[in-house]
This record gives structure tokens, C-alpha cells and sequence, in this order.
């Protein structure tokens, strides 16, 4: 974000004139949203295990939270755009000129110093998974991927993966061992994609967030599915958390709150159970 530079006296009086008013402005947003009667979730659409047609982990714990702030969920799906800034501002903290006013929190974000100071206009908390890179493989076929990539993946120069196209796995596997696997690399629209094709013997294996490869599969036996241990493969874990507006301090400790009582109470580690997926917490 562009930095305007200004005089030590107009940066002390902003500071003054922010503090003064931040509480203000967050109780008004507090008691629209118990007069309005909702909390608006915002969810990625076409996103299994997350969100899919109204139903996933993410749906069930943006309603879970609104419950437990004595509210309703009004879970509000989106597609994603072309990066995660792109959502961040037509989701959380300006709004989309066809969809109009942004939810009141997103769903499904990262947790990262780095991330979030790129990203100052949202405030962004309430970790509530670990994600890990995962495979699906054919166990008789395709050794476990562990260790390094260099003994774990050689076998991909003879047997196909398939990875969701622009994903880290499809960046990580077109790149290590020196490009060797690329043409052994089959790209697929979507993760749900990936998977029916190793269903059909189309693939040896699949490469994905580990969540989404558990929820593809729940219930499948002829796979083994695990996470992807590759020392050369970074980051190896993400945390997964929630976003607001960057002035919606109120807010934010509310659905933090929140958060802590339905991870104490077991509420959230229920709903990840309800689709076959093992909640990740550290």
C-alpha cells in the first residue's frame, strides 16, 4: 500500500483523532449488527469441504459463531477472484459494485504476519485450523511422500499426478527435481476433478491441501491418504483463520471469543468430524 508522506504534527493529531473515535465507530457497528439480527458469513462457493451449495465446515461454523453472538447466520457465497487481496476488499472492508456492502467477516483466510501487513485495510484472527499439504495415492503403486523429494517423487517420472491447476502443489511438483515430473503432471479444473481421476486409474495419486483431499474421499478404503512430509516442500502447514474490517475491533474480539468457547466446548472439532475431516489445531 502507496505510504503518503506527512508532518510529525498532522501524523500525532490523526493518531488522536483515530483513537478518539475507533470505539465509537466499533459499538455502532455492534448494535447495527444485534439490530440488524444477522451475521453476515462470508464463504468461497464451489469450496468442499468448506462451503458448497449452502452446506460444509465453514458454513456450519459461521452459523455456530453467529449463534453463539445470539445472532443468525446470513451465509453470503462468493467466488473467489483472481487473488485473496481481491476478496479480502470486495468481502470485508469496501464492498463489490454489483454485490454491494461487504460481509461482516470472511471466512477461510490466512493467518500470516507477512500476509496481513500487505492487507491492512482487514483485520485478520481466530486461527481455527492448521492446514498441511496432502497426497492420495494408490498404495501399492506410489511410495508414501515422505522424507526427501528426490526418493519420495522419483517415482512420479514414471507414474502420473494430478494436482488442481495455479495451486501450490501444481508450482511445488512443476519445479522440484529439476522440472523432471512436468510431464507426469496432470492439471485439473478442481481438486473433486483430481479425484475422480484417480478413482478411474486415470492418476497414481493426487497432491492437495490434506482437508480437502480427506473430504473428497471420506469414506473411500482404496486410498491411502496422508500428509505430504517433503523437505523440500514450503510452507509445509498454513494457519487458517478469519478476517474483518481493519476498524472493527468490537468485532473481532467477539468472534475470538467465540471462537475459544466452540474450540473448548467441541463444537468445532464436531463439525470437522462431520465431514471427515481431522481438525489440524497446531
Amino acid at each position: 500500500m502507496k505510504r503518503f508522506p506527512r508532518r510529525q504534527l498532522l501524523l500525532g493529531l490523526a493518531a488522536l483523532l483515530l483513537t478518539s473515535h475507533l470505539p465509537a465507530h466499533a459499538d455502532e457497528q455492534m448494535d447495527a449488527i444485534h439490530k440488524r439480527g444477522r451475521l453476515k458469513v462470508a464463504v468461497y462457493n464451489d469450496f468442499p469441504p468448506y462451503s458448497d451449495a449452502g452446506k460444509g465446515i465453514d458454513v456450519e461454523l459461521g452459523r455456530a459463531l453467529a449463534a453463539r453472538l445470539g445472532l443468525q447466520a446470513e451465509i453470503i457465497g462468493f467466488m473467489a477472484g483472481e487473488d485473496m487481496g481481491d476478496d479480502l476488499r470486495n468481502m470485508v472492508w469496501k464492498g463489490h459494485y454489483l454485490r454491494g456492502d461487504p460481509a461482516d467477516v470472511m471466512l477461510r483466510v490466512p493467518v500470516d504476519p507477512l500476509f496481513a501487513k500487505e492487507h491492512a485495510q482487514a483485520r485478520i484472527f481466530g486461527a481455527y485450523q492448521q492446514e498441511v499439504m496432502g497426497m492420495a495415492r494408490v498404495a501399492s503403486r506410489i511410495p508414501s511422500p515422505n522424507g526427501s523429494a528426490a526418493v519420495a517423487l522419483e517415482v512420479f517420472t514414471r507414474e502420473k499426478i494430478g494436482v488442481e491447476g495455479d495451486t501450490l502443489a501444481d508450482a511445488f511438483l512443476g519445479s522440484v527435481l529439476q522440472g523432471r515430473l512436468r510431464s507426469n503432471v496432470s492439471h485439473f479444473r478442481s481438486i473433486g476433478e483430481a479425484v475422480a481421476a484417480l478413482k478411474d486409474e486415470r492418476v497414481a495419486a493426487v497432491m492437495a491441501p490434506l482437508s480437502e483431499l480427506e473430504g473428497a474421499l471420506a469414506g473411500e478404503t482404496r486410498f491411502a491418504v496422508e500428509e505430504a512430509r517433503l523437505g523440500e516442500l514450503n510452507p509445509r502447514r498454513w494457519a487458517i483463520g478469519m478476517a474483518v474490517k481493519a476498524d472493527s475491533g468490537d468485532l473481532a474480539t467477539a468472534l475470538t471469543d467465540a471462537l475459544a468457547a466452540l474450540q473448548k466446548d467441541g463444537t468445532v472439532a464436531a463439525i470437522f468430524k462431520r465431514h471427515g475431516v481431522t481438525l489440524r489445531s497446531n
